[in-house]
């Protein structure tokens, strides 16, 4: 049984296909600062899923080359699973920022939830390539086209981030009397003179200048704004507890220039770590805005 097995044609092609697809999974599977996914019962979940995700793509080509259609017309049941992955990360993650200190926002969720759709469809992507190359080149070309589509796949593993679209620089915080300033931009009033002192000894400012126009837009979105905070809280840490409304970090808009000023209280009081993070601050797709590529401002121009 073994040796028939062997001789089919098809078995080397699903077999380059298959480990492509799943070392690809592997590859884009990362426990970050976010410590999500959570090791070891989150990984498993999204490696099983990946293991699926390979199987399909590498059973593609050689069901189309069987004549075998019906097969392929599980990949559009593989799609819906997909979109429920999605689907489960989105209320997983909902419900955990419900007892964030520093909350993620709706905004980066479903950012994050996107993603791990995608990326099933990227392992699809790698063992059809893998599969394909080797039927056509035999098992060297399955090789080197699997190698070719883990880099891409790798390229494409991270986003933009806000280093790209605005300049960030560390701002002094100040309290004049009630009043809690970060550069020339008012934040917000703080009564009590313990949380005024905690300020002035925890607090650090940055100022976020965008660009353009563009950028402008962009980071003036509230769900921005969030993610900005919470990287910076999961990183640094936040001076804060529940129901400390004067502690909690908070970023205002200058309503003129389109700045952002970023008040914080963690607990590594480090300006150029935090410059740092606040750099390496995803854009988040659902937010991301180009006003200046619509027909009337290139009109205008």
């Amino acid at each position: 049984m073994f040796k028939e097995l062997l001789a089919n044609e098809f078995v080397v092609p699903l077999t380059i296909g298959f480990v492509f697809g799943i070392m690809c999974r592997i590859n884009l599977l990362r426990t970050d600062y976010r410590q999500y996914p959570t090791y070891p019962h989150g990984k498993i979940i999204h490696v099983s899923l990946g293991v699926i995700a390979s199987a399909l793509g590498a059973l593609a080509v050689p069901a189309l080359l069987k004549e075998n259609y019906t097969a392929v017309t599980f990949l559009t049941v593989a799609a819906q699973q997909f979109r429920d992955v999605r689907n489960m990360e989105r209320t997983t993650l909902t419900e955990i920022d419900k007892q964030e200190l520093v909350p993620r926002g709706g905004p980066y969720i479903e950012g994050i939830a996107m993603v791990f759709e995608g990326r099933n469809y990227m392992v699809i992507f790698t063992s059809l390539v893998a599969t394909t190359a080797t039927i056509l080149f035999n098992w060297w070309g399955g090789i080197i086209a699997g190698v070719i589509a883990l880099l891409i796949s790798r390229k494409l593993r991270s986003g933009k981030t806000l280093s790209l679209i605005a300049e960030t620089s560390p701002a002094e915080v100040r309290v004049e009397g009630k009043d809690l300033y970060v550069g020339d931009i008012y934040i917000m009033n703080v009564g009590l003179e313990d949380a005024q002192n905690i300020i002035r000894e925890h607090g650090v400012g940055f100022i976020v200048s965008p660009k353009d126009a563009n950028a402008k837009v962009t980071i003036a979105h509230p769900g921005q704004r969030q993610a900005i905070l919470h990287d910076v809280a999961t990183q640094l840490g936040v001076y804060t507890d529940t129901g400390e409304p004067s502690l909690t970090p908070l970023v205002k808009r200058d309503l003129q220039s389109g700045r952002l000023g970023v008040f914080l209280l963690p607990q590594e009081k480090d300006a150029e770590h935090g410059k740092q993070v606040i750099d390496a601050v995803p854009i988040l797709e659902s937010v991301f805005r180009m006003p200046q590529k619509t027909k009337l401002a290139k009109k205008e121009l």
